[in-house]
């Protein structure tokens, strides 16, 4: 079985798949020896490591530099977030998600968002992506790799749930293999998603929505953390960094 094949499965078995999120080599072998089954970069955490905001202001060659540098260095499944595809037309983030899908990966993110103005692309357009994609992938042997249609709709909009379930069924007929919906949270709304969709649906952890056996019961089949570790490794060095330059004393790096 390839890495493509177990990163299919891992969404449909009995536990609820709970994706580590990586920025790094370093983080990415780490989650592994932790015992995650699948690891997903996270694009916020390598452009906060490479000194720059979320966004898709790195390069993308730079961006898919580490995302093959992990895919090649663990054994398990890889997940690569792709942000929009880092591209404005739809033959430019076909590239990108075949130049992704070369480095390695079992799957990516890829979202409905534009990411130099505010507001979602239209459904026709992004599920036009969505088919090219999926026809792209097959006809260049990569059967079965795992497109997660991310919708921001939660992030961006009044009264998300309606369109939510609108562009998520329009995403999986399109040829998405799962959904994302970050920012959603209340459990009623989890519910009404995982009823109406008939594709995994993968949550984003936030404060009150933490716990994996929770929401295995509401449904749900993937949960990830995006930048949240990220953000508490790059708090602890600061920390840790301040208190050494102001004391002018190495014993805190001893100290368990």
């Amino acid at each position: 079985m390839n890495k493509i094949q177990k990163f299919n499965e891992l969404h449909f078995s009995n536990e609820l798949l709970f994706l580590g999120n990586a920025w790094d080599l370093l983080s990415a072998l780490t989650l592994e020896k932790a015992g995650f089954k699948a690891i997903g970069t996270t694009s916020w955490g390598i452009a906060d490591s490479l000194g720059y905001a979320d966004g898709e202001l790195i390069d993308f060659d730079r961006h898919l530099a580490i995302i093959k540098t992990i895919a090649e260095n663990v054994k398990i499944p890889v997940s690569a977030d792709i942000e929009a595809g880092y591209g404005e037309d739809i033959p430019t983030i076909i590239e990108h998600v075949l130049m992704t899908a070369d480095a390695g990966v079992a799957g990516i993110n890829i979202e409905d968002s534009f990411k130099k103005q505010k507001g979602l692309k239209e459904v026709s357009w992004h599920c036009s992506l969505l088919e090219r994609i999926r026809a792209a992938l097959e006809n260049n042997g990569y059967k079965d790799f795992y497109i997660n249609a991310r919708t921001d709709t939660y992030l961006q909009k009044q009264n998300p749930l309606p369109e939510t379930i609108e562009r998520a069924k329009a995403y999986v007929e399109s040829g998405a293999s799962g959904v994302f919906v970050p920012g959603l949270i209340e459990e009623e709304e989890i519910k009404a998603i995982t009823k109406n969709v008939s594709a995994p649906l993968n949550v984003l952890s936030l404060p009150g929505l933490t716990n994996c056996n929770k929401l295995e019961e509401l449904g749900v089949r993937r949960f990830s953390f995006g930048n949240a570790l990220s953000d508490k490794v790059i708090a602890y060095i600061e920390k840790n960094a301040r208190e050494l330059a102001e004391s002018r004393d190495t014993a805190i790096l001893y100290n368990n």
